[in-house]
């Protein structure tokens, strides 16, 4: 493999590494500390939370805007600033409303890094390694989140101090990405077919239920655990630790069939969520349910791709874009209405909700036909290969520039 592709899969796996793993989901590694510090209820813990998915939902549309007119180094770049800009401003956050910009701010990144990183990644890898290197850098999701467990235990007491650690690490990562990530606006080409095809309106609704279902444990994780602050933090970790795992969704699609997949990863994560909350004491059934959701959740989320890609045939980059602004849209409504739920009726009532909820997405699944489709399965961001409008299914070859989202 080239020096200058490695360089750019590191650098592209810190940058979604920063951006996921800091600025997005780090929130709710601290959200205890942010409660008391503030003095916030739950169900505002909640809406702060949804801000960052909020945020997220408006910059993936200027995402694939702004690399196409500008290319991948400026909008990749500004997501490193967007990072940097966010979690500073929570690092001197002094009442509540200060903390829900700096996270709204924080979560807008996300939605900058995935469509310059995903282009970047698709010009400079040939098509037999877009695959493998678009897996490894999606993997930077859980590289974050495995990181900020340490950083939180090392400085919960001083928590500002370490929101500032991950705002001088994202303006690090953003000076890597300005050497690394080449410069011109992208080779778009353009996509066809039907914006809404059939299958389509299946998806969106299991997507959103995803994200609804994943919403406890992404705000509330660590507030639920009872087995000491330790586990607690050592529990996110795994959390991220696993979450590299998920990047083989696209191996498990493509041995048991994509129909399959869903219904029996999303009945893990579910099992997941619901054994955090009914056993919040135990320090074994709580690592193992860590490990369990976070595994699950990153597959789940490639599992979305491939499915996206399969029913947009002809336009693979919207059927990402909207599958995934999905999965946003459901953690953003999820987030405040747990936070309603633990005020009013207590944190095992709201977990065991979100795990009805995703046992109810496992029976929302892709047809036979899209299932057994044959063609490109990876759990990176990349974009299905050119086919037909008519196609239901994209075939195995020419994969158009990718302008791929992730989770």
């Amino acid at each position: 493999m080239r020096t200058g592709l490695v360089s750019l899969i590191c650098a592209g796996t810190a940058l979604i590494g920063v951006c996921y793993g800091f600025a997005r989901f780090a929130y709710g590694l601290f959200a205890p500390v942010f409660q008391r510090q503030f003095a916030l209820d739950a169900t505002l813990l909640g809406v702060i939370a949804a801000g960052g998915y909020v945020g997220y939902g408006i910059a993936i549309i200027a995402g694939f805007v702004l690399t196409n007119r500008f290319g991948p180094r400026v909008v990749a770049a500004a997501a490193g600033v967007v990072a940097a800009a966010g979690t500073a401003l929570v690092a001197v956050s002094v009442n509540g409303v200060m903390l829900a910009v700096g996270i709204l701010v924080a979560g807008a990144s996300t939605g900058l890094a995935s469509p310059p990183m995903a282009e970047a990644i698709a010009r400079a890898a040939d098509r037999s390694r877009q695959d493998r290197a678009q897996s490894v850098v999606n993997a930077g999701t859980g590289v974050g989140v495995l990181l900020s467990g340490p950083i939180a235990m090392a400085l919960l007491d001083d928590w500002r101090f370490a929101w500032a650690t991950f705002a001088v690490l994202s303006a690090a990562v953003t000076w890597w990405i300005i050497a690394t990530v080449p410069r011109g606006r992208a080779d778009v080409r353009g996509e066809q077919g039907s914006l809404l095809p059939a299958g389509a309106p299946v998806m969106l609704v299991a997507a959103f239920l995803l994200g609804l279902a994943s919403s406890a444990v992404w705000t509330f994780g660590r507030d639920v655990v009872q087995a000491g602050p330790a586990v607690a933090t050592i529990m996110w970790s795994l959390i991220g630790l696993a979450g590299m795992l998920g990047a083989f969704s696209g191996h498990l699609a493509g041995g048991i069939g994509l129909r399959t997949s869903w219904t029996l990863v999303l009945v893990l994560l579910s099992a997941a969520t619901a054994a955090l909350a009914l056993w919040p004491a135990s320090v074994a059934l709580t690592l193992v349910a860590a490990a369990l959701f976070g595994g699950a959740y990153i597959a789940l989320c490639g599992l979305v791709l491939v499915w996206s890609t399969r029913v947009h045939a002809g336009r693979p980059a919207t059927g990402v874009g909207t599958s995934f602004l999905m999965i946003a849209a459901g953690q953003a409504a999820g987030a405040p209405l747990t936070g309603a739920v633990v005020d009013h009726a207590g944190h095992l009532t709201a977990f065991l909700a979100c795990a009805a909820v995703g046992l109810l997405g496992a029976a929302v699944r892709p047809s036979e036909r899209i299932s057994s489709c044959s063609g490109p399965s990876s759990s990176s961001g990349t974009s299905s290969p050119v086919s037909t409008p008519e196609t239901v299914c994209s075939t195995a070859s020419h994969p158009p520039r990718a302008r791929g989202s992730r989770h």
